[in-house]
């Protein structure tokens, strides 16, 4: 049995060998950087050279890196010269970049770039197509794998926001040989699920990681789905093809969450606002109908029966007086015409001359005007001022 050793050991053992290795000193390797990011502080590059199958880590230092005479981009085919070295504290091998020579873009992203324009000309990135995120939504499905941190932010978002809202978990792969079968299988799933959203999501990694999202199967069943689809891969920087089939991309998982789902502290908010307006407008609908309901019952009082009664009666009353006054005054200019009349008729009346000494001689029904119309022993009546008496004619003179 062999001696029992530390994996600071092993790795030191292993360090050492690959150092003595003269095959391993001024290696030139060609492939396609990736994942190139020079460190602020220290200035020293990190990267990934890759080929269709392998990925190898590299590094250059700072001092190196003052001495390219071009800025290295990902997707860039490149011939890196340097030394294959261990780095003991994680157990992986590298290359200790010195030079960096351009080589032309590489296969890979050519072959992205293809991928791209036939999903393009297919229709799959059309905007016209794209599906409206459902406000207010019931269900959520997530395609993810179970043991990602991006699940774990989507669910704690999701309680925090809108935590009425269902969770349902399709899980799949998100990196590997079978990750894109996995991948499109639980996107098909989820979209029978009657869910109002699809949210794809992994966290962040290298390019290489993220490849599978940039997997042609994947971009075809993102845009076949009924569901609107949120795609979250990797960070903000990232974007893959999945992002460009989605109906909405989002910069992180956390942030798809917040796109699926409404607040609910602005959904209170609103409503508040919306009662507020409501009461103003019952408020403004009751007055107004308070107002017509008291011009209806000033109608009613004006046109009522009893009103328009009690106005038949005040205009009998002040025809009754209007005649009254007409009858008065016309009883009062006939008392006077008769008045007039009775005066003329005094001073014409024959009677008003026995007042001064003279009668009038009756016989019979007529008036004795001459003595021819007496004879002896006629009875006759002589009527004085102020009474009458009978007498009998004793002569004719």
């Amino acid at each position: 049995m062999s001696s029992v050793i530390t994996v600071s050991q092993l790795n030191r053992y292993i360090a050492s060998k690959i150092r003595s290795d003269l095959k391993l000193k001024g290696v030139a390797v060609k492939g396609e950087i990736s994942n190139f990011n020079i460190h602020y502080k220290s200035g020293h590059a990190y990267f990934t050279v890759k080929d269709s199958t392998s990925a190898l880590k590299a590094v250059m230092f700072s001092n190196c890196v003052s001495r390219l005479k071009f800025v290295p981009e990902d997707g860039m085919s490149v011939l890196v010269m340097g030394n294959i070295e261990v780095y003991e504290r994680d157990g992986v091998y590298q290359i200790i970049a010195t030079e960096i020579a351009p080589l032309g873009v590489g296969d890979m992203h050519v072959q992205l770039e293809q991928t791209k324009k036939r999903l393009e000309k297919m229709g799959v990135f059309d905007l016209a197509t794209k599906k409206k995120i459902p406000l207010v939504p019931k269900k959520i499905a997530v395609v993810t794998s179970l043991t990602a941190a991006a699940l774990q932010d989507i669910i704690h978002v999701t309680e925090r926001r809108y935590p009425v809202c269902s969770i349902e978990v399709y899980p799949a792969q998100v990196q590997g040989a079978a990750a894109a079968q996995t991948i499109c299988k639980a996107l098909s799933a989820a979209d029978k699920s009657g869910a109002d959203t699809i949210i794809l999501a992994r966290g962040g990694g290298s390019n290489e990681d993220l490849m599978v999202f940039n997997d042609e199967s994947v971009a075809l069943a993102v845009h076949a789905c009924n569901t609107p689809v949120i795609s979250a891969v990797g960070h903000e920087t990232d974007t893959t093809l999945a992002d460009y089939a989605a109906d909405m991309r989002a910069p992180t998982p956390s942030a798809a969450a917040e796109i699926a789902t409404p607040d609910k502290a602005d959904m209170l908010n609103a409503v508040s606002i919306l009662k507020q307006k409501l009461d103003r407008a019952m408020k403004l609908k009751i007055d107004k109908a308070q107002s017509q309901v008291e011009n209806c019952e000033k109608l009613i009082r004006l046109y009522s029966p009893t009103k328009r009664l009690e106005q038949s009666e005040k205009n009998v009353c002040d025809l009754e007086k209007m005649l009254n006054a007409i009858i008065e005054r016309r009883l009062e200019k006939l008392s006077a015409q008769l008045d007039g009349y009775v005066n003329s008729l005094n001073m014409l009346s024959p009677f008003n001359v026995l007042g001064r000494g003279y009668a009038i001689v009756q016989k019979g029904d007529s008036v004795a005007d001459s003595v021819s119309m007496l004879a002896e022993g006629d009875e006759v009546n002589i009527r004085l001022s102020d009474g009458s008496v009978a007498a009998k004619i004793m002569s004719v003179k």
